[in-house]
Order: C-alpha cells, then sequence, then structure tokens
C-alpha cells in the first residue's frame, strides 16, 4: 500500500442531483480495488485533512480513478468548486476490500449487493470486478428521493449492469410510484437474504445494522462497510477507531470493510 501524497488532475466534474457528484481523477498504479477509499483534498485547499472517498470505479486503461461524492461539509463543497483540469492531493488507494471476503468460486450461488444512498459508490466498483471475474450477483439500491434527472438514472440504475442476475431500486419519497422510478419504501423491506451465498452492505448505519440482524437470523455471511470521521486514513491517529467483539478496530487501516458479526452497534 503506497501511503505517499499524489497529485491528480481532475478530468471531469459532474453533479449527479443537488446532493451528491461524481469525480474522475487521473490515476496509475497502485490499481484500487473495490472497497478501498482515499484521501483526497485540492491544492487550493483551507481545510488541513483530506476527506476520505470510496473508490466508485477505475479504469486502468484510461489511467482513470472515479468517485461519487455527498455534500456533507467544508472539505466536500471545496471538492465539488473543483474544475476540471485543477490539481488534487491524492493519497491512496487505502483500506481493505470486499473481494478479500468472497465465499469460495465452488459455491456458485448468487450474491447480494445491498446500498443505501451515496453506500452505492463502493459497491459498484464491487459488481464491475465481481463481472469480470464471472461471479452472479443481485443489486438492490434505496434511496431518500425519486430521481429528477436524467444524470441520476443514467448513474444510479447503471449499478446494476448486465452481469447482474437481478436487481430492485426502492424509495422513501412517496411519489416514486407515481413516476415509475421504482418500488415505494425501504430498500431493506425487499431484500430477503437467505437465497444468497453472502450479502455486502453500504449505507447508513441504521441500514448496516439491520441488515446484519436479517442476515444473522437467515445464517447468511454479512460483510458491511463502515463509514467514519478521519483525520489520517492509514491508522496512526486512532480517530475513526470502532468497537468490535475483537476489541477496538480502525476503520480505516483494518476495514473499512469488516464481517458485520464483529461489529458492535450502538443503538
Amino acid at each position: 500500500m503506497d501511503k505517499t501524497a499524489r497529485v491528480s488532475v481532475l478530468k471531469e466534474i459532474k453533479a449527479v442531483n443537488g446532493e451528491i457528484f461524481r469525480m474522475n481523477f487521473s490515476w496509475e498504479d497502485p490499481a484500487p480495488a473495490a472497497g478501498q477509499f482515499f484521501m483526497i483534498k485540492p491544492l487550493r485547499s483551507s481545510v488541513f485533512l483530506g476527506r476520505p472517498i470510496s473508490v466508485a470505479a477505475w479504469n486502468r486503461a484510461a489511467n482513470m480513478v472515479s468517485f461519487l461524492i455527498a455534500l456533507r461539509g467544508k472539505g466536500t463543497e471545496e471538492l465539488f468548486d473543483m474544475r476540471a483540469g485543477e490539481k488534487a492531493e491524492l493519497i491512496g488507494p487505502l483500506g481493505n476490500t470486499w473481494a478479500e471476503f468472497l465465499p469460495p468460486v465452488a459455491d456458485n450461488r448468487v450474491l447480494a449487493l445491498l446500498a443505501g444512498g451515496i453506500g452505492i459508490a463502493p459497491l459498484k466498483a464491487f459488481a464491475a470486478e465481481l463481472e469480470a471475474a464471472g461471479r452472479r450477483y443481485d443489486f438492490y439500491a434505496g434511496f431518500r428521493k425519486a430521481f429528477d434527472n436524467e444524470e441520476e438514472r443514467n448513474e444510479f440504475p447503471g449499478a446494476a449492469p448486465a452481469g447482474s442476475s437481478g436487481h430492485c431500486i426502492a424509495f422513501e419519497d412517496p411519489g416514486a410510484q407515481a413516476n415509475g422510478s421504482g418500488k415505494r419504501g425501504l430498500i431493506l423491506d425487499y431484500f430477503d437474504p437467505a437465497p444468497y451465498a453472502a450479502v455486502y452492505v453500504c449505507g447508513p448505519e441504521a441500514m448496516l445494522r439491520t441488515a446484519a440482524a436479517k442476515c444473522e437470523a437467515a445464517g447468511i455471511p454479512c460483510v458491511i462497510s463502515m463509514e467514519r470521521r478521519m483525520a489520517c486514513g492509514v491508522g496512526a491517529c486512532l480517530g475513526c477507531s470502532i468497537e468490535t467483539t475483537k476489541g477496538m478496530r480502525r476503520c480505516c487501516a483494518d476495514g473499512p470493510v469488516f464481517n458485520a458479526g464483529e461489529i458492535v452497534f450502538n443503538e
């Protein structure tokens, strides 16, 4: 793992909706894997620390790494204000990967990918890896609001490409059914873990907790990506530590991907 900061050029930035935007940066080796993240900070930034952002896609042929980012404060606002051609400091790829938690290939049951909101980003990257490896999966994604522009429709339904054996999208927004965007309610209302070899989840912590409980009751392995505020991203400051059955562990260096059964969720 290379923990040295590198300067990368922003190739493209595009708003997906009022809260989420995509950024494509130049990047060569080391190649990132699904589940990993980068610490990102514009060179002209006024904040001291970078922001941890999960990899949404990696294009080796184009030497480009892509991120889906939610506006959540000054650091992400500075990223959103960048323009193509500007430079940023990237440290990464950091953390572990979804692939470390894959069941044996001999278990040919379908896998389930379960995303909530911006949690779709690292699972999109995982979906691409599964397709390349010929592994079958179903993709479930839940959002608060129905899609209201073509950019959203292109970005989020694309999380379930041709390699998936099925997918389901649900919206908490009451208007979703009216415009035919998807199912109404929480995505977990439509999810049964029983048929799957393993379940991979990224989203709000309440969603992770509920999904983990459903999987435990069904006897199905559940793997989750945890989110915490990070200062260094490399395990030095201990600021992102979480409670587990194995003691306190660092979300950045020991994760962010964990077996759900190890996590002690706060109610």
